[in-house]
């Protein structure tokens, strides 16, 4: 039977992305580093960008498995995701990236809801880049902005 895809993200779906998004930059983590050139040469930024992501995967996981009955609330989910991104951020990109998480997370937790749809989505991607950019102090193209 064909499976209907879904259409909205709720704390299931942000549980998901996490680890999508963990397994993909840890395969690509070291072509990552290889091509990290500003602010300086180090060959980090994928591994950087692989851990930080990794504390939010591990805070998001701690939610849920502290749900003994049904999942976390939608809201609960991403704050966990963009606090475990803050805690453990590593180097610049990892802090740009919880800048990110946390952005979309205020964005798509104002008011009460369960879930959002793509539409949503979108708003708080945007609104997520933009306070990313507003939190460096001399923005650069190239960086992982």
């Amino acid at each position: 039977m064909a499976q209907v895809p879904q259409t909205f993200l709720d704390a299931l779906a942000v549980r998901t992305w996490c680890g999508l998004a963990l397994r993909s930059l840890g395969r690509a983590r070291e072509e990552i580093d290889a091509i990290n050139v500003y602010p300086v040469a180090d060959g980090d930024t994928g591994t950087n960008l692989y851990l930080t992501l990794e504390s939010a995967t591990a805070a998001v996981e701690a939610v849920f498995a502290g749900h003994e009955e049904g999942d976390p609330s939608f809201a609960d989910a991403l704050r966990a995701m963009a606090h475990g991104a803050l805690i453990g951020a590593r180097g610049n990109s990892g802090t740009i990236l919880a800048q990110l998480l946390r952005g979309m997370s205020l964005a798509l937790t104002e008011g009460d809801v369960s879930h959002v749809d793509g539409t949503a989505l979108r708003r708080a991607l945007r609104r997520a880049a933009d306070a990313a950019r507003e939190a460096v102090a001399h923005p650069v193209e190239g960086t992982v902005l």
